[in-house]
């Protein structure tokens, strides 16, 4: 679904991405760790058309986000660090207004509620301003936007950054419900413990490049944090 070959970003002469290569296949979520400036951000903005690689190619479903941008965001979902809403729509009235704009055709009521509720948004907030909502209520919402939107990969750049445990907990439940549908998930993060929680696959980033590939059934939290931090600790 989402895929990488030899995936390189230059901003004149800083290489902010170095010859990257990573697959997540529909029903898979792969977590990107790394310190600010790793790449993660880089590598998702490549996937979403965002910027042009220097070299190397990603692919979304077999698309190329440069030549058909308007496929490729039609398959896709960006949740950011604050997911941005109109604060003076309710939290109904933004799922109906994006959900418009990404081309749902069935925008019933019923179905904007269901969604609302499988994204665990509480019914009471459903016709509350969003300027009255909390950074997870927001998050809820865009989740809800990938469910009525049905899309086949969502792109999360540090989603639970600001987050409580709780929330955070939640919001990865959230997560592998997307997971369980077929859902293609990359997720940058700096959340070690969530990350071998929820992903099936772990890349460590450093200095643009990705540095090991791990399976997150087959390693423990100490051992992940020992990796994490020898691989933060290496000169570029």
């Amino acid at each position: 679904m989402l895929y990488a070959n030899a995936l390189t970003k230059d901003y004149g002469a800083h290489r902010a991405l170095d010859d990257v290569n990573l697959t997540v296949e529909s029903g898979e979520i792969y977590s990107l760790l790394g310190a600010n400036g790793a790449g993660k951000s880089t590598t998702i903005k490549l996937f979403l058309g965002f910027l042009e690689p220097t070299a190397g190619c990603a692919e979304v479903d077999g698309l190329d986000p440069q030549r058909e941008p308007q496929a490729v965001r039609r398959r896709l979902l960006y949740v950011p660090e604050t997911v941005g809403l109109y604060d003076e729509l309710t939290g109904y009235e933004n799922l109906d207004y994006f959900a418009r704009l990404a081309g749902v055709q069935d925008r019933s009521p019923d179905r904007l509620r269901e969604s609302l509720t499988a994204a665990g948004l509480a019914s009471d907030a459903f016709n509350r301003r969003v300027s009255h909502y909390s950074k997870g209520m927001r998050q809820k919402v865009g989740i809800a936007l990938a469910t009525i939107k049905e899309a086949k990969a969502l792109l999360l750049d540090e989603p639970t950054s600001g987050l409580d445990p709780e929330a955070s907990a939640e919001f990865h439940d959230l997560l592998l419900r997307q997971r369980d549908r077929g859902a293609a998930v990359l997720m940058a993060t700096h959340d070690l413990f969530r990350a071998r929680e929820v992903a099936t696959t772990i890349g460590l980033m450093q200095a643009g490049r990705l540095r090991r590939t791990l399976d997150a059934s087959r390693i423990t939290a100490s051992d992940l944090e020992s990796l994490y931090l020898e691989e933060m600790g290496r000169r570029p």
